[in-house]
C-alpha cells in the first residue's frame, strides 16, 4: 500500500499589491485602511498604510531632523501612519527610484529608509512622486496568509497612481475599484461557499 501525500501549498508572494481591510473584519488602527505591499514572503510581510495622513507635515518632520528645507512643498504634504511598527523611523515610498543609500527596488516604485532621500527632498532634488509614513506594518511568517483566510483582508495588484494622485479619503475606494467593486455593496460578515 502506497501512502498519498498531499502537495504542499504554494508560496504566495504578494508584494506590491494592496490590503483593504475588510469591513467589520479588522479593526482598531486597520479598519478602513489600504496597505501597500512592500515586501511578502515565507519569513512574513511588511507594508505601509497609504491612506493615514498624521498631523504632522513633510516640511515638519525635515525641522524636526535638523533638514533645511530649501523649496516650497505642496501644502498637503503629510506624513502618514504607515503601521504600528517602529513609529519612530522613516520609511519613504517614492518614484522614481533614485539612488539612495537604503532603498529596496518594488517595481516601479522603491522604499528608501535612509535619510540621504529626505536630504535630496530637502533640496529640491528628491523624488518625484513620494508618500512619507512614520512606521510600518508588519506580519510574521504565515500571519498574513491565515489573516486573509479568515476573510479580513482583501487583495489586488497595487496602482501607483492610487499612491500619489488619488486623495488619502479616496484611496479606500479607489483601490476597492480595482477589484470592481463598490465599497457600499461590502458586508462585514464572513461567508463561505
Amino acid at each position: 500500500m502506497t501512502q498519498q501525500t498531499t502537495p504542499a501549498a504554494e508560496p504566495i508572494d504578494l508584494s506590491n499589491q494592496f490590503l483593504m481591510a475588510m469591513p467589520g473584519m479588522v479593526d482598531g488602527e486597520f479598519a478602513g485602511t489600504v496597505i501597500y505591499l512592500c515586501e511578502h514572503g515565507p519569513k512574513g510581510a511588511l507594508g505601509l498604510v497609504i491612506n493615514r495622513p498624521t498631523d504632522l507635515s513633510v516640511a515638519g518632520l525635515l525641522e524636526k531632523i535638523d533638514l533645511k528645507l530649501e523649496i516650497a512643498l505642496p501644502l498637503n504634504a503629510s506624513v502618514y501612519f504607515g503601521g504600528p511598527v517602529h513609529t519612530d523611523r522613516g520609511f519613504v515610498l517614492h518614484s522614481p527610484a533614485g539612488s539612495f543609500s537604503s532603498s529596496i527596488q518594488l517595481g516601479q516604485l522603491a522604499l528608501t529608509t535612509s535619510r540621504d532621500v529626505l536630504q535630496a527632498v530637502a533640496e529640491g532634488n528628491g523624488p518625484d512622486k513620494m508618500l512619507v509614513t512614520l512606521g510600518y506594518s508588519g506580519w510574521g511568517a504565515g500571519q498574513l496568509e491565515n489573516e486573509i483566510a479568515q476573510n479580513a483582508w482583501l487583495t489586488v495588484p497595487a496602482n501607483p497612481d492610487v499612491i500619489f494622485a488619488t486623495p488619502p479619503e479616496d484611496r479606500y475606494s479607489a483601490a476597492l475599484k480595482l477589484l470592481g467593486i463598490d465599497p457600499v455593496m461590502l458586508s462585514g460578515v464572513a461567508g463561505h461557499a
